[in-house]
């Protein structure tokens, strides 16, 4: 422990291109992954886009947080089912379309747009009824190794191949930032049956999250207006 604390301080007082100074060329998988899932952790907001296919259909969502307690998602699912959700601490916001009514929640009857949100407040048992939560974990798992350089988005990233033995058909790719913050880019997930993607960006961008006007607000027993 005392032979890493000194290098890192010579390599931070001398400057990092001194050789054997721990560039990301010749850091290893496993700790270019913890860096940047340590990155992610700090951040106070990130927008996340994903787009999860399977034999059933795709199902895409976009995510705005601040990975605590305030974020605006939405999620559309096949047959053009859609569900809005604002959660603000212990409070959330919903607003499912038709379509969702229809086929979720078995609301044959549903005949409207729902233009109202329903504030409810938030199920401490978790993501029931396709909710989403706010935080996202950002922890490293399996064994990692590095794959090719490539691009996301323009921004240089490295790839990172991981696998783990209690997801033995599945097969994980994490895209970090090769410049700049070690920010976590993008994930892809396979296996045989399904293919998710994940994007981050807009990291540590003001966090426009509100609730809706009282005029757009219906109220429910278990909640108030």
């Amino acid at each position: 422990m005392a032979t890493v604390t000194t290098t890192a301080l010579a390599c931070l007082l001398a400057g990092a291109a001194l050789a054997g100074c721990g560039t990301g060329e010749d850091k290893s998988a496993g700790d270019l992954l913890d860096e940047a899932n340590a990155t992610m952790r700090k951040l106070d907001s990130v927008t996340v886009d994903i787009t999860n296919r399977t034999t059933s259909g795709t199902v895409t969502s976009h995510l705005v947080t601040d990975l605590d307690s305030r974020c605006r998602s939405k999620t559309e699912m096949p047959g053009g089912g859609a569900l809005e959700q604002i959660r603000l601490g212990e409070t959330d916001y919903v607003r499912p379309n038709r379509a969702y009514l229809r086929k979720w929640k078995k609301t044959p009857g549903a005949t409207g747009e729902q233009k109202l949100w329903v504030k409810t407040p938030v199920d401490p048992a978790g993501s029931g009824d396709g909710l989403t939560s706010c935080e996202r974990p950002f922890d490293s798992f399996g064994t990692a190794k590095k794959g090719g350089s490539t691009r996301v988005g323009g921004t240089k990233a490295v790839e990172l191949i991981v696998t783990d033995k209690a997801d033995k058909e599945g097969t994980y790719t994490f895209y970090v930032a090769g410049e700049g913050e070690p920010y976590l880019l993008k994930t892809v997930y396979k296996n045989g049956a399904q293919h998710t993607t994940t994007s981050f960006s807009t990291f540590d961008e003001p966090l426009d999250v509100r609730a809706p006007k009282a005029g757009e607000v219906l109220s429910t027993p278990g909640g108030s207006r």
